[in-house]
């Protein structure tokens, strides 16, 4: 008889940590805090508020501002995250470029650098990533201490048979490739990693239009079509990560061929790759999102056609999302030039009644993220940091072994 593991028990031993979180998480939702107002927000005691205050303080994550005079009583001291606190640093790698960024922990870019690729395995690509982390660390002058670590992100997704080894969304050679541990035997700095959806919608949390929200799917429009799922205020990654490749939903029945084996996915019309196929581009390959940018303003018939043609998949799978998962808004962003994105967000409307057709809304059921271009690698930049601030109950629970 196999026995199914149960739900495991409270770790007590984690929840400082926990409440650590707590805090900052109020704080960088809110802005500056009182330690009273972060009492009243987090349910927990004065006592507890202060020693966490305290401690954060002295660790450079919070720093105290100018005192706020109340009514009665001592000046209240707010506090805010101190940008200096922590560095992290961000690493994208596609098709077509390798990515890396230096980022405060409010977000601020601090330094970038950028190298062109060609589809490169991971021989090629873990040498060039180590360099870049040499260049970005060199170029910005930073209490080294406070380097969190890095965060790597990349297209899923991993390790599923028949959907990641061909076409022209896969990268070849990175099936079963350890590139966390690999990237950290290279640089000696810690590494997190996730596929390059996951990590966009991180940075939309951490730092964009889904700042305020607790639930919300993040629409990552590259070279294929993925998403990040954010559910009650928790990343939901599945039982094997690969939650949100929801490029390979059916749409259309019998539709287009799709490099997975199946007709009529999603990504075969909303994406990069669809968009160059609709526009006949020689070398689809290797063509670059600006060029869709130049014959936007341009108003090239043939991409106001695509846009037409991908409304309606893209329509039908915000139903389905809405349906599955109730979320605050669906956020759209990606590799896809921010112009090219209106032009389809302008054509999705009018959407299907589904759960969250409701007059009570006060976030627009379709929203488009704010991190650009770099979407992607502010996001694998934000990882190190949201894993130090952002509050995960499952700390505490109990390991099962």
């Amino acid at each position: 008889m196999t026995l199914r593991r149960p739900v495991a028990g409270t770790n007590l031993e984690q929840a400082k940590s926990h409440n650590r979180r707590v805090v900052i998480e109020a704080i960088r939702t809110n802005g500056a805090l009182s330690r009273a107002q972060i009492a009243r927000l987090t349910a927990l005691s004065s006592q507890t508020i202060s020693n966490i205050v305290d401690e954060l303080e002295r660790a450079g994550l919070l720093r105290a501002e100018a005192t706020q005079k109340g009514a009665r009583g001592q000046p209240a001291v707010p506090y805010s995250i101190d940008p200096n606190g922590g560095y992290s640093i961000g690493l994208q790698l596609d098709h077509q470029t390798a990515v890396g960024v230096v980022t405060d922990l409010s977000g601020t870019l601090r330094a970038r650098v950028e190298r062109k690729v060609d589809r490169p395995t991971p021989a090629e690509a873990m040498p060039l990533l180590s360099a870049m982390t040499d260049e970005l660390v060199r170029s910005f002058r930073f209490d080294r201490s406070r380097l969190l670590g890095i965060g790597m992100a990349m297209p899923g997704p991993f390790d599923v048979e028949g959907m990641t080894s061909v076409g022209p969304t896969a990268l070849p050679g990175w099936q079963d490739f350890p590139v966390a541990a690999e990237l950290e035997r290279l640089t000696g700095l810690p590494v997190t990693f996730e596929n390059d959806a996951t990590a966009a919608a991180i940075g939309e949390r951490l730092y964009g239009v889904a700042r305020n929200l607790a639930s919300f799917v993040y629409l990552f429009i590259g070279t294929g079509l993925g998403a990040g799922l954010f559910l009650d205020g928790h990343l939901y990654k599945g039982s094997r990560h690969n939650a949100g490749e929801i490029g390979h939903m059916i749409v259309k029945p019998d539709g287009l061929a799709c490099f997975c084996g199946k007709h009529g996915c999603l990504e075969r019309y909303v994406s990069l790759r669809a968009a160059y196929d609709c526009l006949e581009m020689p070398d689809p390959d290797h063509a670059s999102p600006d060029r869709l940018d130049e014959l936007l303003a341009a108003g090239d018939e043939r991409l106001l056609a695509w846009a037409d043609q991908a409304a309606a998949p893209l329509r039908q799978a915000i139903d389905v999302l809405e349906l599955a998962f109730d979320p605050e808004t669906v956020v759209l962003g990606g590799f896809m030039p921010l112009a090219v994105i209106e032009l389809l967000a302008g054509r999705l409307e009018p959407l299907h009644l589904s759960v969250s057709s409701t007059r009570a809304r006060t976030v627009p059921r379709v929203l488009i993220g704010a991190a650009g271009k770099d979407t992607s690698v502010l996001g694998a930049a934000a990882l190190p940091i949201f894993s130090e601030t952002n509050p995960q109950f499952d700390v505490l629970q109990k390991p099962l072994d």
